[in-house]
């Protein structure tokens, strides 16, 4: 990162299912509604990035995020439009390339795709996939996605689906070029793979002390060069929420994040979620929970740790409801991105000057 008006703010959401503001559930269809009246906010208020992820299963309520951003791409005006992640292990990359030229037609070019091997599984059984072949998927159709975001004629062949030979795939975006990046959880094998393929990457960071990341971020920058490409943009995404006060964030997002990471810790056999443990996570940890202050204080210092110029704040976790969430929009909006800016240039300029 060397220039701090390079430096972009996002949003990301997993469509988590929410409730009203008197505790009952809201449908999924209104969930899905309200993440479009999200996406809007974002925009009017100069956000960067909104990014929407692929589940499937009854806590979230997007499974097919193309189609909702191709509804929000019209009803939005200058914020690029990206998934969180594409589960790409599960599709057929041809497809997903068609999708997001129709996205980036409707949007007049901000469409974003991230694509990634997702946290679940469901989508393997559901769409016909063999769990013995996780591996060899998403490495056969990341390649694949790689050059058909090219926009040029296709030749590619492997086990995972039909080979193409000098084949083109329309529609061709107006630019002649889409945004493609790569999500990675912290596999070294990922890293390597991002930098090979020439994809910016997404460090997708849900635990501990940011700066444990730093040798992945080192990974990639090391591995560009060695593979004779320049060097890319890297985005973090991790968790948070924003109230006025560091007090009111963590007594709205802790029932929520206790509810959400409670059953999936069930589920994948991890120790019960504690407040001790969600604090410790929000105090010293990824989980950027506070005021404005607070949290942008913790966003300069992972952006100037790990040299990335952009963070996507995830700031949908659990059943917390709309009303919540716009607000916390606003304030990431209007007082945690300015000053995330100002106190990066600041650091930036004190260890020029050293």
């Amino acid at each position: 990162m060397t220039l701090t008006n390079s430096i972009k703010l996002g949003l990301d959401t997993f469509g988590d299912m929410t409730n009203r503001d008197d505790g009952t559930p809201e449908s999924a269809g209104q969930v899905i509604r309200n993440i479009v009246d999200q996406a809007v906010l974002a925009d009017e208020l100069g956000l960067d990035g909104f990014n929407i992820g692929e589940h499937h299963r009854d806590d979230f309520a997007v499974s097919a995020p193309d189609t909702l951003l191709a509804g929000i791409a019209t009803k939005t005006n200058n914020i690029m439009l990206g998934t969180a992640v594409t589960v790409l292990s599960s599709q057929d990359p041809v497809r997903v390339y068609q999708s997001f030229a129709t996205i980036d037609a409707l949007s007049n070019g901000r469409a974003e795709l991230t694509a990634g091997r997702g946290s679940f599984t469901e989508s393997f059984p559901l769409f016909g996939y063999e769990m013995s072949d996780y591996h060899v998927l998403f490495e056969e159709k990341l390649e694949l996605l790689a050059q058909l975001f090219e926009e040029k004629p296709v030749t590619w062949s492997g086990r995972t689906r039909a080979s193409l030979t000098n084949q083109e795939v329309y529609p061709k975006t107006e630019r002649g070029h889409m945004g493609l990046r790569v999500g990675v959880g912290g596999s070294p094998d990922s890293v390597v793979r991002a930098a090979r393929l020439g994809i910016p990457m997404v460090l997708a960071i849900i635990g501990g002390d940011s700066a444990r990341f730093a040798p992945f971020a080192k990974l990639y920058r090391d591995q560009l060069e060695a593979f004779g490409r320049p060097q890319l943009p890297l985005a973090i995404h991790s968790p948070g929420h924003i109230a006025a006060t560091d007090e009111q964030a963590f007594e709205e997002l802790w029932p929520a994040y206790r509810d959400g990471f409670g059953r999936i810790g069930r589920e994948r056999g991890w120790s019960e979620m504690t407040k001790d443990h969600f604090m410790t996570e929000a105090a010293y940890g990824s989980v950027y929970a506070g005021s404005p202050e607070t949290v942008a204080r913790k966003i300069a210092r992972t952006l100037l740790v790990l040299g990335a110029d952009r963070f996507d704040l995830k700031y949908a976790n659990g059943p917390m409801p709309h009303s919540q969430l716009m607000s916390s929009i606003g304030l990431y909006a209007t007082e945690v991105a300015p000053m995330v800016r100002e106190m990066v240039a600041e650091q930036l300029s004190a260890k020029a000057s050293v």
